[in-house]
């Protein structure tokens, strides 16, 4: 007879805990608190006020560039070494140059002495690193060369004084003047009225070599014979 012997078989244990060492601390997580609603708000607020803010940067310095480029297009194209025959960049500098061109002031009411200064009309006349004296004298600022030119147109003639033009000269407003530029012209006088329905002109142009601080006028003998009209009277120079 053969004993049968039922073997149980132990199933493995999970291993005991270990105990936690002495002189290290444990880690301790604590959750963090979640936003307010306000605080949300705000940090929303910020961000949009930042996104506007570079939006707005960005609109500006695009126009600021197109406004640069086309003023500079602008003056490109309208450079007098764009024009046909200009000289060349290094050799043209008319745009610096001290000029000067008179707008006549009507002075046909004369008091006083006829003889005198053509006055000047300030407020239309154009001059350029040029200044004025008394209405009637230009004062030079800048030394050099000048092409000076004047034109005078007597309306009227006179037995007894010439139709004369002169451009005087002074080296300053204590200097004595004197003529460096004289033309004339002539009428048929009428002995009866005093006057012509012709004209003529007396036109004058010179280079003249120019201090700091001298001045040029046109003067005339009778200036109650002189035709004081925008375009029948001028006055003017160039630093060359």
């Amino acid at each position: 007879m053969i004993n049968t012997y039922q073997t149980s078989v132990a199933l493995p244990q999970a291993p005991p805990p270990v105990p936690p060492r002495l002189g290290r601390s444990q880690p301790v997580l604590i959750p963090a608190p979640l936003p307010s609603p306000g605080q949300s708000k705000s940090l929303l607020r910020f961000l949009v006020c930042v996104v506007v803010l570079q939006l707005f940067l960005s609109v500006v310095g695009f126009f600021y560039l197109y406004y640069n480029e086309r003023q500079i297009s602008q003056a490109t194209y309208s450079s007098p070494q764009r024009r046909v025959g200009a000289p060349p960049i290094g050799k043209q500098e008319t745009t610096y140059r001290a000029l000067a061109s008179m707008v006549v002031k009507n002075s046909s009411t004369l008091y006083g002495d006829r003889s005198g200064y053509i006055e000047w009309d300030m407020q239309h006349s154009v001059f350029k690193n040029i200044n004025y004296f008394h209405n009637s004298w230009l004062t030079i600022l800048e030394p050099g060369i000048y092409f000076v030119y004047s034109k005078v147109t007597f309306s009227k003639g006179s037995s007894i004084t010439p139709l004369v033009s002169l451009v005087k000269l002074r080296k300053s407003e204590k200097e004595e003047e004197k003529s460096v530029m004289i033309a004339y012209c002539s009428l048929n006088n009428d002995m009866k009225s005093g006057s012509n329905p012709h004209m003529c002109t007396a036109t004058q142009q010179d280079m003249i070599e120019l201090e700091r601080g001298n001045q040029l006028s046109i003067w005339v003998e009778d200036r109650s014979l002189v035709d004081y009209d925008i375009s029948a009277i001028s006055f003017g120079m160039y630093k060359v």
